[in-house]
């Protein structure tokens, strides 16, 4: 597959025949579990913003007015860093299960706790690191010059924080025109996951440079219990053993990637933390399944799969 200039869309991809993986040992199926790290680096009015953040929270959402502090949704999102964290953190590490803690630089410079977790591993090993960016930013709002800045900022802040830089970048929320361009040129990252188009990873062309996308999940992600499309751990377990089955059974002929994306002050809560614990038992129970951190899975494409030369 011949990369694709970025900012060329691309709807055909890989087509009927997408590339043998080759995941390690002979798995079907390669499973990352993303845990992003936000608590802290969301709008609050104690840091200058105007109104506080109440996405993906239990808070109501405008239940209080604009300019003024919303302690619920400050509490929940308190709740996801002093305990959602350590909880999920714990269950992975004795399951065995690599995380890759998606974090914004400011969650991880306001918990220094959290931070040596990160660096050293809540139960030893060091957690695989994507930068989610430094506080909650809008990209495409931004100049390239702004955007380059915060690009730069965000990676200070893991090494300050972390003492390494991030391998992998994911902006908080939609990407600009000239995110992947700006984070190629700034260098030191295997991968970006700004997109959602794939079961697969793939190259594309960054100016003349191929870069490499290990795509996200919107779908398998816990954000769908916050926003009431899902109601309960039953329906969140459901919905990921669906995906699990499918993607498992494909794989018996053609390998697959599944991402699963939860964030601490959801995921973190334990009417919904149960669903995370039943489904790594599912995982646990079927063969050939690789569970491997994000950038892992960037340097074995980058092995198995090299860029085509470009044009």
């Amino acid at each position: 597959m011949t990369p694709v200039p970025d900012g060329r869309r691309d709807f055909v991809g890989y087509g009927p025949n997408p590339p043998d993986p080759r995941w390690p040992g002979g798995a079907r199926l390669a499973l990352v579990v993303v845990l992003n790290l936000e608590e802290g680096a969301e709008p609050s009015i104690p840091d200058g913003d105007p109104d506080s953040e109440t996405a993906l929270t239990d808070a109501v959402p405008g239940e209080v007015g604009g300019g003024r502090r919303d302690f619920v949704a400050e509490s929940l999102f308190e709740y996801g860093s002093r305990v959602g964290f350590w909880r999920l953190a714990e269950l992975f590490a004795e399951r065995g299960v690599p995380l890759t803690v998606n974090a914004c630089a400011a969650a991880l410079r306001r918990n220094p706790a959290i931070a040596a977790a990160v660096r050293d591993g809540a139960a030893g090993g060091a957690m695989d690191l994507c930068c989610h960016g430094d506080r909650f930013v809008r990209h495409w709002r931004m100049t390239p010059e702004e955007e380059r800045a915060a690009i730069a900022s965000a990676v200070r802040g893991f090494v300050d924080t972390v003492g390494r830089p991030p391998l992998g970048w994911q902006s908080r929320y939609s990407p600009s025109a000239a995110t992947r361009a700006l984070v190629v040129e700034h260098g030191g990252f295997l991968y970006d996951a700004d997109s959602y188009a794939d079961d697969l990873p793939w190259w594309t062309d960054v100016g003349g440079r191929p870069h490499l996308v290990v795509p996200h999940s919107f779908t398998h992600n816990d954000n769908r219990l916050a926003t009431a499309k899902l109601g309960t751990a039953d329906d969140f377990l459901d919905h990921l053993a669906a995906a699990f089955r499918v993607l498992h059974a494909e794989g018996a002929r053609r390998p697959r990637l599944m991402t699963v994306s939860l964030h601490a002050r959801i995921s973190g809560q334990p009417s919904r933390f149960d669903a995370v614990r039943r489904f790594l038992d599912l995982v646990g129970a079927a063969p050939g399944v690789w569970c491997a951190g994000r950038s892992e899975i960037a340097r074995h494409w980058i092995a198995e799969h090299p860029p085509e030369e470009l044009p």
